[in-house]
């Protein structure tokens, strides 16, 4: 006999062994129809998964998020029978399923064309009507290694090959394709229903650069086509705000490839810039931290105390002198314990919090680079916390208030929270991450909010904590974190003078809210859709004349507002006043005021908002208090975006 025991609590018994479909088709016709998978005691497997002793099982479909990697994990392999349907001579390499879709890279003689592309997804499309069986085969190495190699696939016997030589490997044939892979898998093409070939990019076989280059198509796959055309919706809506984009478009900031993966800023982008780390220096000097400055270029050997140098030297870029080696820094944790020790600290300094605009490098491979999103050289608002243990929570709890309202505002009203646990390698004893780790739970609970935990991806020196922001498309963006790290200080020495007059570690609490500087105006600029808020914009007002008899009236309210601390500009171009409208609505700026005679004579203005709201003919003098609220408040005005 074999108990089944069901989400619900009920349980099923059986006289013999069966598979995750037949307990479907025990429960009813309608589950049986939609299974795709199901979890055995917790593990994905294949609905056709035979089920020989008690278990805990959940059926699986299009709705549960586990059926939805089902899917894009099948329509990867359906995407690879397409190709091979298509193009024979193509070989295929490896196919993951990603966020919100899948890949699958292939070597090919001549780069896919749109035109391949959409024959390829014609072709998935008529493979998934044939509703072939996604059977599962159980192989030995050495077998499947000559098979593959018997067809032509050098990189798909290169893979198994590589798979220890007494492992039975598992192979998914549909059809007259057959793929290397450990599944799960939908039961029949026909289940996979509602896909969409997105893009080719380029992709190196095993991510070396050194080794050949191959075509990466990339797809997305959801149960509903009702999901699939609002995520399209989102792409297009993204790639209208991609911020590389309308970085040239608004001449924010430019990149060239005598530097690559480093940001040449622009005046007016310099402008956001500076706007954003002054008010950062603001909530730095309201919330007791004191601004520091290290050094660029640090010593090997203090990189190999702190443990950087074991566990990231691959990303660090490095020099050396007079026979000594060094390291321009990837973090600004090492040079802020140096600071704190260059005094000796008593218990009643603490918390000590330290905060740098730190200017930071990382070798990062060229093809991972993206605009202002991930770069080799970046400045964090970068904090430092040194405490005793008792004011873990505390800080903690300040910290998530504090995040939250800075997020406010910068716009963004919803945040994600994420308590990330020991990883596989790291430093320090189990019963001090048992520490830290329950100290950030507990920190989360006491600010009342919910959180979701992900085991084994802390930081090599601790635990942490982080901070997802959702922008006004629905994507979200890790920036916030709060790393927890009772090793370092230890490691670098550091101490403070106790009650009793011992000599104690104080914990370190790393934190930043916005992270890299570049990466945090990237999503800003893709969130306003490059229609950044008056008290970001990098030109607050214009004034525009109607013809030349007002172009001294037009610089004298520029003028005007320019000593009242705002960013004003004048436009004195001998062009009719719709065209000047049009161009300077193109360049988003959050007003535009336009002067002819009558306004000239009155010493008032005619105010256009953004988006082509007209507030009327009113006094200069009105509406400077209106633009200096906008930025007090941190307002948006009505915008087109």
């Amino acid at each position: 006999m074999i108990s089944i025991r069901l989400p619900d609590g009920s349980s099923r018994n059986y006289d013999q062994p069966v598979t995750a479909a037949q307990v479907a088709s025990s429960i009813g016709h309608g589950l049986a129809k939609a299974a795709i998978a199901a979890k055995v005691d917790g593990k994905l497997v294949d609905i056709a998964h035979l089920i020989d002793r008690d278990a805990e099982v959940a059926i699986v479909t299009e709705r549960d998020a586990d059926g939805i990697d089902v899917i894009r994990h099948s329509a990867a392999h359906l995407l690879a029978y397409a190709v091979k349907e298509l193009f024979p001579e193509a070989q295929v390499t490896i196919g993951p399923v990603i966020e919100n879709g899948f890949y699958y890279d292939f070597a090919y003689k001549r780069p896919f064309t749109p035109a391949d592309l959409a024959a390829i997804e014609q072709k998935m499309a008529e493979l998934a009507k044939k509703d072939e069986p996604v059977v599962r085969e159980v192989w030995k190495r050495d077998d499947a290694v000559k098979f593959f190699e018997s067809i032509g696939e050098k990189y798909k016997a290169e893979i198994i090959a590589s798979i220890p030589a007494n492992e039975d490997i598992s192979l998914y044939r549909e059809g007259g394709f057959i793929d290397l892979c450990r599944g799960p898998h939908v039961p029949s093409s026909g289940k996979l229903k509602v896909f969409k070939l997105t893009k080719v990019a380029g992709a190196y076989w095993r991510g070396d650069q050194a080794n050949e280059q191959l075509q990466r198509i990339y797809g997305t796959a959801w149960g509903r086509k009702e999901d699939q055309d609002a995520y399209l919706k989102m792409l297009e809506e993204a790639e209208r705000r991609d911020h590389r984009k309308l970085g040239k478009e608004l001449d924010l900031f430019h990149f060239q490839e005598e530097a690559p993966g480093l940001v040449f800023w622009h005046p007016k982008g310099w402008v956001i810039w500076q706007a954003v780390e002054q008010y950062m220096r603001a909530v730095y000097r309201d919330n007791g931290y004191h601004e520091v400055r290290a050094p660029q270029i640090l010593d090997r050997s203090l990189w190999e105390k702190s443990g950087h140098w074991d566990k990231y030297r691959e990303n660090m870029f490095t020099t050396e002198s007079e026979n000594r080696y060094y390291a321009l820094k990837p973090m600004n944790c090492p040079g802020h314990v140096q600071i704190y020790n260059a005094n000796l600290h008593s218990y009643r300094e603490l918390p000590l919090r330290y905060g740098e605009f730190g200017a930071c490098h990382r070798n990062e491979s060229s093809g991972s680079l993206h605009g202002l999103m991930r770069v080799r050289g970046f400045t964090q608002d970068d904090g430092h916390i040194f405490c005793t243990e008792d004011q873990i929570l505390d800080e903690c709890v300040a910290y998530t208030a504090l995040l939250q309202k800075v997020y406010r505002d910068f716009g963004v009203e919803q945040v994600f929270y994420k308590v990330s646990t020991r990883p596989a390698v790291r430093i320090g004893s189990d019963a001090i991450w048992d520490k830290a780790e329950a100290a950030l739970v507990e920190a989360m609970r006491r600010s009342q909010v919910e959180f979701e935990m992900a085991p084994g991806e802390g930081a090599f020196y601790g635990p942490k904590i982080d901070y997802r922001l959702k922008d006004s498309i629905g994507r979200e963006w890790q920036c916030g974190t709060m790393q927890l790290d009772f090793l370092m200080p230890e490691r670098l020495g550091a101490e403070y003078v106790a009650e009793d007059n011992s000599r104690k570690t104080p914990v370190m609490l790393h934190r930043v809210i916005i992270g890299s500087m570049e990466r945090f105006l990237g999503i800003l600029i893709e969130n306003y859709a490059g229609a950044m808020p008056s008290w970001l914009a990098p030109v607050q007002v214009v004034v525009a004349c109607i013809s030349e008899h007002q172009a001294a009236y037009a610089e004298d309210v520029a003028q005007t507002l320019q000593k009242q601390g705002f960013r004003a500009e004048s436009d004195l171009r001998n062009e009719k006043i719709n065209y000047k409208i049009r161009a300077l609505s193109l360049q988003k700026i959050p007003y535009i005021l336009v002067v002819g005679d009558k306004e000239k004579q009155a010493n008032t203005v005619s105010v256009r908002a953004r988006g082509g709201a007209d507030l009327g003919v009113i006094p200069l003098s009105e509406f400077a208090q209106r633009l200096k609220l906008d930025v007090e408040q941190r307002h948006n005005v009505a915008s087109a975006v």
